[in-house]
């Protein structure tokens, strides 16, 4: 019996004594393991999350999606409009965006962030890489202690170490407990305005003015409605896609709206960029190229924001569309204005500065109940283009590629701007956004825009812009809609001398009582008279005291 128990006894003594020598093999595998991970370059451990369009299954998903033609998509928002005809998305280069990222090299420059920051004393672990159209954002979680501070010091340090042309750190990512890098990717994905337009975030909006504006960092499509907005200024350096950017935006509410239900009002000082649209129905006026007309556009917009305002008084709404509901028929339906100025720099350099940023900041303080909407452009983003005054009506902006981060400043009141890549790459902030969002806009074709405004002249039927009626009353009253803007004064204000007094103000560029009665023989009080009913149509300025009044009639509208 005694031989038994002491095998026993040892037994038991053997199986204490591994089980302490488990535990330390168990801590040692353990070690082994870590190192083998901090050793492995070639395969480090990360979530590579492809964005939906560039997964092998679109196409058809998106057929499923849709489920629709472009027609029914849109006869679904304006049922009551069914004799305008919509321009159809064959009009749209069909190309799909193909996404090209290797997810070996992926993971080598997950590798080689990991390892620069190491060599910093900064521990993180990568966690996905989120491949976009123009960037891969690589997220990681710093470990405890770590500063954020310290990760976007070493951005030039990790744009050396990966052999990048820029980088971009967002530390931390809003709504994350995350630090991520965005890095270019080596060949760049077009998004284009078909499958934007055709996609559920676009088709699914209820709004009319919903904006098309590109795909983010993760690929996911990103629209938003300008009466939310409910203005937008974008800004960036020459080239950098600003102007693509609004042929997309126009093109996209081209492609929602009837002209009854949308007017355009468009600014190109340039005489470049928005001159094809010209002769398009929706138009209020022909497109303006001079800077005297240009700001008594906007006096006219000031005005008509003004009439819609004390009508919504009257009828006890507080806003378009609660005006529009209650309007029995489709005479009575007030459209929605928008007014694009392509190049804001060209009107405050000059004489107009500051009455062009008076028009402005009131339109964007008050225009948003009545409908009314400013896409502003600029080449210049500085301080005596984009004031403080505008910038503090228009919270929604879009920086494309600036120059230097002061510009970038200017425009988001934050840097990054600075560091995109131009064609497209831009940032978009909105007054929702804690943070400027990056994505890539969409490129629009000089053919796309050529074919769509050609469909949208033939279904116009050739009509002159100003010949265009949305409700204007019979008798020609302020009751009237505001169809078209009088910027020739049609009418003599009921004085047979109005149309000699104007041509003497077009001919000496000057405006004043004592002028008008030198030319005209007439007394003081008939001369005060005709400059009143001057300064009701907006063709000269009010009295400034001692000063001149403002001419704002353009010789060559003399007739």
């Amino acid at each position: 019996m005694f031989p038994p128990k002491k095998n026993k006894r040892r037994k038991a003594v053997e199986e204490y004594e591994y089980d302490d020598d488990e535990e330390d093999e168990y801590e040692d595998d353990e070690d082994e393991e870590d190192d083998l991970v901090e050793e492995d370059i070639e395969a480090p451990e990360l979530n590579i999350v492809r964005p939906v369009f560039a997964q092998n299954t679109i196409k058809a998903r998106t057929k499923k999606v849709i489920g629709k033609t472009v027609e029914d998509v849109l006869q679904m928002k304006d049922t009551r409009f069914e004799e305008w005809t919509f321009p159809g998305y064959d009009l749209l280069d069909a190309s799909q965006s193909e996404l090209k990222v290797n997810d070996e090299e992926l993971k080598m420059q997950a590798k080689l962030i990991e390892e620069k920051l190491e060599e910093f004393d900064i521990r993180v672990t990568m966690r996905d890489a989120h491949p976009g159209p123009t960037v891969t954002q690589f997220t990681l979680k710093p470990s405890e202690g770590v500063k954020l501070s310290k990760i976007a010091a070493l951005k030039d340090d990790l744009t050396l170490a990966l052999s990048a042309p820029s980088l971009r750190i967002e530390a931390p990512i809003p709504g994350k407990a995350l630090v991520g890098i965005e890095m270019p990717n080596t060949e760049r994905t077009i998004v284009h305005l078909r499958e934007m337009l055709e996609s559920p975030e676009f088709t699914e909006s209820t709004s009319p003015l919903t904006l098309a504006l590109g795909r983010d960092v993760s690929g996911n499509a990103v629209v938003s409605a300008l009466d939310e907005m409910p203005h937008l200024l974008i800004a960036g350096a020459t080239g950098a896609g600003k102007s693509v950017c609004m042929n997309s935006f126009l093109v996209s509410l081209l492609y929602q709206n009837a002209p009854h239900e949308l007017k355009l009002i468009l600014i190109d000082p340039k005489r470049v960029e928005l001159m094809p649209y010209d002769g398009i129905p929706h138009l209020l006026t022909p497109v303006i190229t001079e800077a005297e007309r240009a700001l008594q556009a906007l006096r006219w917009a000031v005005a008509e924001m003004g009439r819609r305002l004390h009508r919504f008084s009257e009828a006890k709404v507080r806003n378009l569309d609660e005006f529009n509901e209650k309007q029995m028929e489709e005479e009575g339906i007030l459209p929605r204005i928008v007014i694009v100025i392509d190049e804001l720099a060209d009107l405050m350099m000059r004489q107009y500065r500051r009455d062009t940023e008076t028009m402005v900041a009131r339109i964007a303080q008050m225009a948003r109940a009545t409908g009314m909407h400013l896409i502003i452009a600029t080449q210049r983003p500085s301080v005596d283009v984009i004031t403080g005054l505008i910038k503090a009506n228009i919270p929604t902006r879009i920086a494309f590629r600036t120059v230097s981060a002061v510009d970038s400043r200017t425009i988001l009141d934050c840097i990054g701007s600075e560091d995109l890549l131009g064609r497209g790459d831009m940032l978009f902030m909105s007054a929702d956004t804690s943070n400027p969002v990056r994505m890539q806009g969409i490129l629009t074709s000089g053919k796309e825009v050529e074919r769509v405004i050609n469909s949208l002249k033939i279904a116009g039927g050739g009509k002159v812009t100003e010949q265009i009626d949305i409700g204007e009353s019979e008798d020609g009253t302020e009751e009237s809609s505001g169809s078209y803007i009088d910027l020739d004064a049609d009418d003599n204000g009921g004085d047979d001398l109005f149309f000699d007094a104007v041509r003497v103000v077009q001919e000496t560029n000057k405006a004043s009582a004592s002028l008008l009665q030198r030319h005209l023989k007439v007394g003081y009080a008939r001369a005060a008279r005709l400059l009143d009913i001057m300064e009701e149509k907006n063709l000269i300025g009010p009295s400034n005291g001692a000063k001149a009044r403002e001419v704002f009639i353009d010789k060559l509208t003399q007739s």
